[in-house]
């Protein structure tokens, strides 16, 4: 598993599962031969996306950003349209930490689309469990207002047994919340109306996490944006905010879906600086 280290918090990914998408939706309007050359795809048009939660301890907390695509939630049919070659197994990477699924205090949802919501529930002896049920989940409360009445386009990614185990665990936010001293969330909207991003400062340093305002490296231009994304000019507005903010901080940029890189500084002029591969297992 791969860590950075962000002053004295760690930072260290988990195993959350893989999905393969169309890589015209990823990328909206920008042409195949220009987001072809910086990111990899299959024959069938797809790239590798993965669902990959972070754990973020600091001050003697388990944090865990995003919860994976989760195991034994999708059916045949949508594991063959997603592309899901390998379910999460959150449990068994912090496991390998020493820890259980009772040791997060928190997890911070960006948003809840199915990709990223999934790993909150499990089923168990015929019924749908809290995953993590001690934690109090953090999420905006457009997006779980939205989540729990989805409209004709977001029901497609915004399910019922992602969130009816846990929803005495959610605690909302409008605009920013402080989790801790030195890591907030903050409301975007954008890729959702509800989406948010995570920031993290801790001794002289930064992270941004702009989770899919930017989903991959290849996303690090304003102007490439989701075809998913319900408010594409509100998704360019906040990443141009967002992307300026960090690198004015040289801050460290991570992803939740690259399949290539866990995290990138970039400098002024877009070119890499520094970077952390994610290693690949077979």
């Amino acid at each position: 598993m791969e860590t950075l280290q962000i002053g004295k918090t760690i930072i260290t990914w988990l195993n959350g599962g893989v999905t393969h998408m169309d890589g015209g939706a990823m990328f909206g309007v920008v042409p195949k031969p220009l987001w072809s050359k910086k990111y990899a795809l299959n024959e069938k048009n797809q790239i590798e996306l993965r669902t990959d939660p972070l754990l973020i301890q600091k001050n003697g907390l388990n944090i865990l950003l995003e919860t994976g695509i989760g195991s034994g939630k999708l059916t045949e049919k949508q594991m063959r349209n997603y592309g899901v070659e390998e379910e999460s197994s959150v449990e068994e990477s912090l496991k390998k930490l020493g820890l259980t699924t009772e040791d997060i205090h928190y997890v911070l949802m960006t948003h809840m689309h199915f990709d990223h919501a999934c790993g909150l529930t499990k089923w168990e002896n015929g019924s749908l469990t809290s995953v993590f049920p001690k934690a109090k989940i953090m999420t905006s409360s457009i997006e779980w207002k939205e989540m729990q009445h989805p409209n004709i386009r977001s029901a497609n990614t915004y399910w019922k047994q992602n969130w009816e185990a846990v929803k005495d665990q959610v605690t909302t936010f409008d605009s920013t919340i402080s989790i801790l001293d030195g890591l907030e969330m903050h409301h975007t909207g954008g890729h959702s109306d509800g989406h948010s991003i995570v920031i993290l400062q801790d001794g002289g340093e930064t992270l941004v996490h702009m989770a899919d305002l930017m989903p991959t490296h290849a996303h690090e231009n304003p102007l490439w944006v989701l075809a998913y994304d319900d408010y594409p000019m509100t998704s360019i507005e906040n990443k141009q905010k967002w992307i300026e903010f960090g690198k004015q901080r040289q801050a460290w940029f991570t992803f939740y879906h690259d399949a290539v890189y866990r995290g990138i500084k970039w400098n002024g002029k877009g070119e890499i600086v520094d970077k952390l591969d994610r290693i690949k297992h077979k």
